[in-house]
């Protein structure tokens, strides 16, 4: 039987459609792979030069030297001297507590101590034991001792020269002589400052005593200064799952405007090597203690061996496997290409139209199935 010709030309048709949509699947995902393989990657020389391992931290300054002045003895508050802000020398005279009571246990101490002093006196005339009344006098200075530090205790002085940076009281309000508060006057030297600074565990481990440090303030753009690392605490501190160590550093010098509470970002060296053969960080790939770099060599992709040493904060120094101006892969972030199947099943540009044909550019496909 001979099939009509409408069925062989829409067979071939159908072949041909086919075949076009094979051959623009595969363009357009051959397309894509090699988007995504060039686009994740470049290539950088290897160089020499100087290799700079760094350790940074937030943090924020403080005086070095401070004290609480705490009254000796509790009362209510008659007279505060200072104000925050003041400069004061050691000694001072700083606020002063109700004396009434103090006075008259002085008073009474003074007077037992008298009637002691007489019962001994009187012993010896007789030409008694005097053991006891010599006793009672010892207890009885004792007691004057301890009476006249209560009144000395009424009046608070500074416990060091600087500047008093709190004073937590009022006129009227009582004031305790407890060592377990917080004082009644905070004074800190501002001529003495540090910086105090919370590093990660890991850092940590790489600082040391008497290691110079640059510091820089947030408010102060234009003000750096010089430090040196003079403590880390021993013990670490955990918040949020997060430990780090309590690290101080000595300002060598302080720069115009800078006061108490600043925040400021500290950078310390801790690993430095000149003349170093380095490449950039990202171009190594490490497992354990065997790292490989990807070196292009005639235009191929060969991955290569080899020892480094120090790993710095954007190159790591190579001791062996690579010389310097080879070019070496480096991966960058992956490019994600929008090729693909277009809405409704086609392909851009050339693509299944409406009701089933191919339509080309400049609309030289069928359409709605007819001829």
């Amino acid at each position: 039987m001979r099939l009509p010709r409408a069925v062989f030309v829409n067979t071939g048709l159908a072949v041909v459609i086919a075949g076009g949509a094979v051959w623009a699947y595969t363009s357009f995902s051959t397309a894509e792979a090699a988007e995504s393989t060039t686009g994740s990657t470049r290539t950088v020389s290897v160089q020499q030069g100087t290799v700079t391992s760094t350790v940074t931290a937030s943090g924020s300054v403080q005086s070095a030297s401070t004290a609480t002045a705490t009254f000796g003895t509790s009362g209510t508050v008659t007279e505060i001297k200072v104000k925050v802000g003041a400069t004061v020398k050691k000694g001072a005279v700083l606020a002063i507590v109700d004396d009434t009571a103090a006075q008259r246990n002085l008073d009474s101490a003074k007077a037992e101590l008298e009637a002691a002093e007489d019962a001994l006196d009187r012993a010896e005339e007789a030409d008694s034991d005097t053991s006891d009344a010599e006793a009672q006098v010892t207890q009885a200075e004792l007691a004057v001792e301890e009476a006249e530090d209560g009144v000395a205790g009424t009046v608070l002085k500074a416990p060091m020269a600087g500047t008093v940076t709190a004073v937590n009281g009022t006129v009227g309000s009582s004031a305790t002589s407890s060592q377990d508060s917080d004082g009644f006057v905070e004074i800190a030297d501002l001529t003495k400052l540090e910086v105090s600074a919370s590093v990660a565990e890991a850092d940590a481990t790489k600082l040391k005593s008497g290691q110079a440090a640059t510091v820089t303030w947030n408010a102060l753009p234009d003000a750096t200064a010089t430090a040196k690392v003079s403590s880390i605490d021993p013990n670490a501190t955990t918040e949020n799952n997060v430990v780090t160590y309590g690290v101080l550093f000595s300002l060598q010098d302080v720069p115009d405007n800078v006061k108490a509470g600043q925040s400021v970002e500290v950078s310390v060296t801790v690993g430095q090597v000149e003349n170093a053969v380095y490449v950039n960080s990202a171009a190594l790939t490490s497992v354990g203690n065997r790292h490989t770099v990807t070196v292009l060599e005639n235009g191929q992709q060969v991955a290569r061996t080899v020892e480094i040493g120090l790993e710095g904060d954007q190159a790591t120094e190579i001791k062996s496997g690579l010389t310097v101006g080879e070019r070496v892969v480096v991966r960058t972030s992956s490019t994600t290409s929008t090729s693909g199947n277009a809405p409704g099943g086609g392909f851009p540009g050339g693509g299944l139209a409406p009701g089933g044909g191919f339509s080309g550019p400049g609309g030289g496909g069928r359409t709605g199935g007819g001829r």
